[in-house]
């Protein structure tokens, strides 16, 4: 479409299009390499930086004799392919930021980019009025605030997870931080570029980013200094979660041990009487008198439980049991 601040217009030739009044955008979304390739010879685009629109890259901004490449990508958190846990997945979107021209590449339909579409379609006036780097704004200014929704899911994973360890320890709360913490990690590589490509736009570098687009640029960077400090405040978070879980099992395991402590002590003595009475020697005067005696079962027995009696008393009071 090319729009002005009083209209818009439609246009199926990239060529008038692109020679037309005003400011003109292509929105371009398809896994069809020829049809983008198309869009690329009309505006002079670089076709490496085509094939960045497919290939798993960083963000970054380039800067060409008659254009600037921005690629930035979208975060979300869905379910995996191959588990339950969700999974930070992200979509490359490529912004050319001509003089009078913006193109958006990508391999299929972006939220960000088609509701600023929109907004101009449906008469947004500040849009219309500043040009093809505002709107590159607009559509870089929405994907970063999606990043803050992503922060905020994780935020109250991390709490549900903090939750649990304290309801005792359990291998499902801790294969559900082992999955916070890749997905932090998967973020993080997201943002810090994200961040440095922004920053080349807030500094004015390009020739397309306006003087008066600057500070917009500016704001943006700002958001994702903020979303990089709190990466780090949540892998943190996430950290002492693994820590207080640790600790969990490890004060578990110390109970179940003390209390098998507390046994075995008990049944030592218990054992050693039943040992001396087990060798069953008679019939001599360095013998076992007791073994003919006709009270002698029944007083091992009660002193065995005596001792077991006295071993009890005392772990209570010590506070083992």
């Amino acid at each position: 479409m090319v729009y002005t601040a009083e209209s818009v217009d439609r246009y199926t030739d990239l060529d008038r299009a692109k020679r037309a009044d005003g400011t003109t955008w292509v929105r371009a979304e398809s896994t069809d390499t020829e049809e983008l390739q198309r869009v690329a010879d009309v505006f002079g685009i670089h076709p490496l930086s085509v094939e960045d629109i497919y290939r798993d890259i960083r963000p970054k901004t380039e800067q060409f004799p008659n254009h600037t490449f921005v690629l930035v990508k979208t975060a979300t958190l869905r379910r995996g392919e191959t588990t339950f846990d969700e999974e930070i997945h992200t979509r490359q979107v490529g912004l050319f930021l001509g003089p009078d021209w913006l193109v958006t590449l990508a391999v299929d339909d972006v939220e960000a980019v088609r509701s600023v579409w929109n907004n101009i379609e449906d008469g947004e006036s500040r849009a219309r009025r500043f040009g093809p780097d505002f709107t590159a704004y607009r559509v870089v200014d929405r994907i970063v605030d999606g990043y803050f929704l992503l922060l905020d899911d994780v935020e109250t994973t991390i709490e549900a997870i903090e939750d649990g360890i304290l309801g005792g320890p359990d291998p499902d709360v801790l294969e559900a931080l082992n999955a916070v913490r890749r997905d932090l990690l998967s973020f993080r590589k997201v943002v810090w570029p994200t961040r440095e490509a922004v920053n080349v736009l807030a500094r004015g570098d390009p020739d397309e980013v306006r003087d008066t687009t600057e500070k917009y640029y500016r704001d943006v960077y700002d958001h994702l200094v903020q979303l990089a400090d709190l990466t780090e405040t949540y892998r943190d978070l996430a950290r002492g979660a693994r820590d207080i879980y640790q600790n969990a099992v490890a004060q578990s395991t110390n109970e179940v041990m003390k209390r098998l402590t507390v046994v075995a002590t008990i049944i030592l003595p218990l054992t050693l009487v039943v040992g001396i009475f087990g060798m069953n020697f008679s019939g001599g005067a360095f013998n076992m008198p007791e073994l003919t005696w006709a009270y002698g079962y029944p007083a091992v027995m009660l002193g065995m439980a005596a001792v077991s009696f006295v071993l009890l008393a005392y772990f209570r009071r010590e506070g083992w049991l």
